[in-house]
C-alpha cells in the first residue's frame, strides 16, 4: 500500500522540507522551509493542512527559527524561543494541534537544566522528532480500533482531507480505511469534493485512488442523496478540536454531512487522535473558528465565479454538537456516549492539549 507524504526531515538536524498541497494532484512540488514567517506562509496558505501535520510542522518550524540563533546567551536564547512560538501559534486559530505543539516543545526547553543555548537548540529537535513519531503512531492507533467498523460490502463517507496528507502518517479517518483496504475488505469510499477549497476532490479522492482504493468522487451537495440510496452505511470525518464535551470542528460542512446521517439512521464516527482532544474547552461554543479571505469562494483556479463585489461568508469550518456523534475513534479506543466523562476517563492524565 502506497500511502503520500506531507512532510518530511530533510537532516536530523531540524530542516524541514513540506509536499506543497496546493499543488495537488497535478504536480507534487516539495518545500524547503526557510524560516518562521515562511512556515506561517506555508500553514496560512495551506500548502501544509490538517490538524495533526500542521502540529508537527510547527513543532519542526520552531526549530528551524532558532538554529542560527543557538549562539545567544540561555537567557536571550529562550526569550526569542517564546517569541518565535507565539508567531507560529498565531498562524491559524482553529487547530488545536498547532498550539499543542508549541507548549509541548516550550515545555521541553524548560525542562532542560542546561545553560547551553546549543543543548536547548538540540532538545527542541529532538522533541520535534518525537511528536512526528507519535503523530505517525496515533494514526496507526486509530486505524487498529477503527477497522472494524467497516466491513464487507458497506459504503464509507468521507469529507475533506483527513488522510495521510494531513498527518504525517496514514491519516486519521483514512487509517481504518487504508488498514481495511489492506486486508482485502471489499468496500468503497464517497468522497465529498468539500468546497470551497475542494480538498475532498484535490487530496482525498486523490491519494485513495493512488493508494488502490475504492474511492467515488460526489459533490457536497449529493451526500444526503446519496445516503438515501442505501449507498453509506458509515460516515468517518476527522476533527481539527474536540471540545471536553464532545462538539467538535472540522472542515465546513460536517455539520450537513451529520444531520443527514441522523436523518438517514447512518453512525457517524470522528476519527480524534489525543493531540487534537481539548479538554480545556468546555464546548463548541468556545472553539475559535477561522473566517478565511473572500476570494476562496469567488474564484475557482484563479477565475472569477461570483458577481464583482458580493459579500461573501467564508468559515473554514464549523462546529458539529456532540448528540450527532455515534463516537470518537481514538488511539486508546473508541470513546461513546457519555463523551464528557468517557472523555475524561481515557485522557485526564494526558499531556498536551488535554
Amino acid at each position: 500500500m502506497k500511502t503520500l507524504r506531507s512532510m518530511a526531515l530533510c537532516s536530523e538536524d531540524g530542516e524541514l522540507r513540506v509536499l506543497d498541497q496546493r499543488l495537488l494532484p497535478h504536480e507534487e512540488r516539495w518545500t524547503d522551509c526557510q524560516g518562521p514567517e515562511h512556515m506561517v506562509e506555508l500553514i496560512q496558505t495551506l500548502a501544509v493542512r490538517g490538524a495533526p501535520a500542521i502540529g508537527v510542522a510547527a513543532a519542526y518550524g520552531l526549530c528551524v527559527a532558532m538554529q542560527p540563533l543557538r549562539h545567544l546567551s540561555i537567557e536571550d536564547f529562550q526569550s526569542q524561543l517564546m517569541q518565535q512560538a507565539s508567531f507560529l501559534d498565531s498562524a491559524r486559530p482553529t487547530a488545536v494541534n498547532l498550539s499543542w505543539s508549541l507548549k509541548r516543545m516550550l515545555a521541553a526547553a524548560q525542562r532542560s537544566a542546561t545553560q547551553d543555548s546549543g543543548a536547548v537548540y538540540r532538545v527542541l529537535v529532538e522533541e520535534a522528532m518525537k511528536i512526528h513519531a507519535e503523530d505517525q503512531a496515533l494514526c496507526a492507533g486509530i486505524g487498529e480500533h477503527g477497522i472494524s467498523l467497516i466491513t464487507s460490502g458497506c459504503g464509507v463517507l468521507t469529507h475533506c482531507n483527513a488522510g495521510a496528507l494531513a498527518t504525517t502518517g496514514i491519516g486519521t479517518a483514512t487509517a481504518p480505511i487504508y488498514m481495511a483496504h489492506q486486508q482485502g475488505i471489499s468496500f468503497r469510499v464517497f468522497a465529498d469534493e468539500t468546497r470551497p477549497l475542494l480538498q475532498g476532490s484535490r487530496l482525498t479522492a486523490f491519494e485513495l485512488q493512488r493508494a488502490g482504493v475504492d474511492v467515488t468522487l460526489i459533490t457536497d451537495s449529493m451526500a444526503a442523496s446519496i445516503m438515501s440510496q442505501g449507498l453509506v452505511n458509515l460516515v468517518i470525518v476527522g476533527t481539527d478540536r474536540v471540545a471536553a464535551n464532545g462538539d467538535f470542528a472540522n472542515k465546513i460542512g460536517t455539520l450537513s454531512v451529520a444531520i443527514a446521517a441522523r436523518h438517514f439512521g447512518i453512525p457517524l464516527y470522528v476519527a480524534c487522535p489525543s493531540s487534537t482532544l481539548d479538554l480545556l474547552t468546555a464546548n463548541g461554543s468556545d472553539i475559535v473558528i477561522e473566517e478565511r479571505q473572500d476570494h476562496e469562494v469567488t474564484h475557482l483556479a484563479g477565475q472569477p465565479t461570483a458577481p464583482v463585489d458580493i459579500k461573501v461568508r467564508n468559515p473554514a469550518f464549523d462546529v458539529t454538537p456532540h448528540d450527532l456523534v455515534t463516537g470518537f475513534i481514538t488511539e486508546r479506543g473508541i470513546v461513546e456516549q457519555p463523551f464528557d466523562k468517557n472523555f475524561a476517563a481515557l485522557f485526564s492524565s494526558s499531556g498536551g492539549a488535554l
